[in-house]
This record gives structure tokens, C-alpha cells and sequence, in this order.
């Protein structure tokens, strides 16, 4: 199954109805956002997708949104977050979090392939074994089903742990194998590893405030590892634990963000509210069909974002870019939060 098949029409034609029947969904089963649909008068019907009503992310801080019973929460997920921030509570059951992890193995496999490839993980293996799992430890978790194999390139303490990478690339630095790490982690340490990794596909995500104060942006990030790591094949993604299992892929040329089948983004300008057309920066509204336990289908984020094009990339639909995090809004976490003197 491929997830990367859909026009811009042919995504509106399909996901407008689904989207249409969860908002009904969470509106009966879920009494806050019942309220908050009166209170904003949301009555439909929606004659596009960017007419749904959409709840801004970080009201999952403050609020318990639910639309099943508690005794059918099989797992709630929290986001990660700077110190004394209120994490986001996530709400899924059985159904849930089994569609998650197949639906993200569908995104991811338009660039890793079917096969499962020997993994690198840029990151520690505790980040796996607090019981109080974060967003980054789920990212991981979640990331580590495609890989086999799997090396962790960062000891307990969070240093670089050479000799493993070293006994990786022994075994499978001839063949094609998976790097996953958060991007300011991944620049910080496969740079500070000076090994050909040429033969790697790094799919990595978040963690772009530290870049960009060092004046790094996504071109001069693959620049600089294709340079100094020989690494070619590169994939960000934008994804967040609110819609889980939903992310945002880098296509094969680098040249933006595509929208799996099963979502969409909308660009609303800050001060209308209204859709940005191509070229227009605006906050970014992040739309599935996956949340079927919890109203997230429609959620406003704190990202600035820019649609490049529609319908002229290497993958159908929009094309598009995360420019940052809009001014005074809380820091994501994840790798953020990381706390790694730059070198």
C-alpha cells in the first residue's frame, strides 16, 4: 500500500466527508468539545476541509479530550516538554493505537522499502526505558519497528558511543540501513563521528530551534552531512503525539513536506484566519482521518509554515515547508529539550 497517490481534488473529495463524520463522532462522544463546537457555533454542513472547525493544539494541555470511555483507554500518550510545562494527554484505544503504527509504516515505507534495514539510532537507550514515556521515547519506539538490528549511537549519559557505531558499520556499512535521530541530534553527532555513512537513509524530525540559531536551515543541513557524512538519502518529517501515527515526509528531492493520503495541512493566515494560497506564510493546521478516540483530526498547531506548490512534486498534493515555531509559543521539546553543549 502506498500512501502518496492523491491529488489535491482527490484528497478534498475524499477526506471532506471522512473528516466531516469524525467531527460528528467526537461531538456526541466527547462532551468538552461538544461545548467548545456550541460556544463557536460549528454546526455544518462543511463545504471544504479548510471550513471544519479546528481546536488549537495546545488546548490537550488543559483539557481532557476524550471520545470513548475510560475503561477503554488501552494507552495515553503525553507529549514531551521544557520543565514546568503541562504535557499534552493523548487518548487511545485498542483500535487507535493498533491504526497508528500501521498507518506510519505506510508513510515511511514510500522511502525505506519493505524490507526492515539494520538501525542506528542516534539517541540513548534510556530514552526507550522511562516508564513515563515522552514523545521523543515514543518517536523511537515507534521508529525502532523498522528497523532491525538496532545499535543505539549515544551511551546512558548522552555521549557519543564511537565503538558501537564503529561495530555497526562493521557489520552492515556495505548495505543500505535506516539512521533515525531528532535532526539537532543527528547534525550534533554524525558530524562529530567523521565515518563515511554514505550507504545510510537518515529519517529524522523536530529539533530545528538550536539549527536555526546557528543560521542552519534544511538545505545547508543535507549540504553539510552529504559533505561530511556522504550521507544522500535524507527525510525530515513533522509529526507531533497529538495526531499521532500522522507525519509529514520529505520527498526524495528535498524539496518539501507531502501529505500522506489519509491527511492534509492547511495554512491559515494569522490575523484573517483564513486559507493562505501557495507562497503566503501562515500558521499551520494539521488535518487526519486517524483520531478516532480523541477529537485531534483537526488541530491548529504554533508552527509557521509555507505551502510551496500544489500538485508539482515528486509526490501529489500540496508541497510544503515548517519555517518555526510562532513567536512566544512554548518550545515543542523533543529534541529541544536535549540538553548537549554544541560543539
Amino acid at each position: 500500500m502506498t500512501v502518496f497517490t492523491l491529488s489535491a481534488a482527490e484528497r478534498e473529495a475524499a477526506l471532506l466527508p471522512a473528516l466531516t463524520a469524525l467531527t460528528e463522532r467526537h461531538r456526541l462522544a466527547c462532551e468538552p468539545y461538544r461545548r467548545i463546537l456550541d460556544a463557536i457555533g460549528a454546526a455544518g454542513p462543511y463545504d471544504r476541509v479548510a471550513a471544519l472547525p479546528w481546536l488549537p493544539v495546545r488546548l490537550f494541555k488543559t483539557h481532557e479530550l476524550r471520545s470513548v470511555p475510560e475503561e477503554q483507554v488501552f494507552r495515553v500518550l503525553t507529549s514531551s516538554g521544557t520543565t514546568g510545562q503541562r504535557p499534552s494527554r493523548i487518548y487511545l484505544d485498542r483500535e487507535a493505537a493498533a491504526a497508528q503504527p500501521r498507518m506510519l509504516a505506510a508513510t515511511l515505507r514510500a522511502v525505506l522499502g519493505e524490507r526492515r534495514m539494520p538501525m542506528l539510532i542516534v539517541d540513548s537507550r534510556s530514552v526507550v526505558r522511562d516508564p513515563a514515556l515522552s514523545a521523543r521515547g515514543a518517536g523511537v519506539l515507534g521508529m525502532m519497528n523498522f528497523g532491525r538490528d538496532h545499535t543505539f549511537a549515544l551511551d546512558e549519559q548522552g555521549e557519543l558511543d564511537a565503538e558501537a557505531v564503529k561495530g555497526f558499520l562493521a557489520r552492515h556499512g556495505a548495505e543500505p540501513y535506516l539512521i533515525f535521530g531528532f535532526t539537532y541530534m543527528a547534525w550534533l553527532h554524525l558530524r562529530e563521528l567523521g565515518m563515511d555513512l554514505s550507504q545510510g537513509v537518515l529519517v529524522h524530525s523536530g529539533g530545528w530551534k538550536k539549527l536555526a540559531e546557528q543560521s542552519v536551515d534544511n538545505p545547508e543541513y543535507r549540504r553539510r552531512l552529504g559533505e561530511e557524512c556522504g550521507l544522500r538519502r535524507i527525510h525530515n518529517f513533522y509529526g507531533m503525539v497529538e495526531q499521532i501515527g500522522t507525519v509529514f515526509l520529505e520527498g526524495p528531492d528535498g524539496g518539501g513536506l507531502y501529505c500522506p493520503d489519509f491527511a492534509d495541512v492547511v495554512i491559515r493566515d494569522p490575523d484573517t484566519w483564513q486559507e493562505a494560497p501557495p507562497g503566503v506564510p501562515g500558521l499551520i493546521e494539521v488535518v487526519s482521518t486517524l483520531p478516532t478516540s480523541y477529537p485531534g483530526h483537526v488541530l491548529l498547531t504554533e508552527d509557521l509554515g509555507v505551502v510551496h506548490g500544489v500538485d508539482d512534486g515528486v509526490w501529489p498534493g500540496k508541497r510544503f515547508s515548517v519555517l518555526g515555531r510562532l513567536p512566544r509559543a512554548e518550545a515543542r521539546g523533543c529534541s529541544d529539550t536535549y540538553r548537549q553543549a554544541a560543539a
